[in-house]
């Protein structure tokens, strides 16, 4: 049953309990703003939206510092050297 959100807060109780029976939908100058559906349902869409999500290359490297933090690993990062870019040297060559 579609509900006007002003109706929705009048009558909350009645809507809780209507949601036993199906998700209630709540509308707001004819926009959906808001569906209330059973606890139960919304557990398992948040499990499924889990399942879904793909982790983030941030992610990978927030569990890898963890696991180096563990395993008390440190990184060693060699010195940087700067390497000579042809392409560079070239046009810098031709305004000179």
């Amino acid at each position: 049953m579609p509900w006007k959100l002003e109706e929705a807060k009048q009558k909350f109780s009645e809507l809780i309990d209507a949601v036993v029976e199906e998700p209630q939908l709540i509308y707001d100058r004819n926009q959906l703003v808001a569906a209330v559906v059973k606890a139960d349902v919304f557990q398992e869409f948040l499990l499924w939206q889990q399942q879904r999500q793909k982790p983030s290359l941030a992610d990978a490297f927030t569990e890898l510092r963890g696991i180096c933090a563990e395993e008390n690993y440190h990184l060693e990062v060699p010195p940087r050297h700067d390497r000579s870019n042809p392409f560079v040297e070239s046009s810098h060559d031709q305004y000179l």
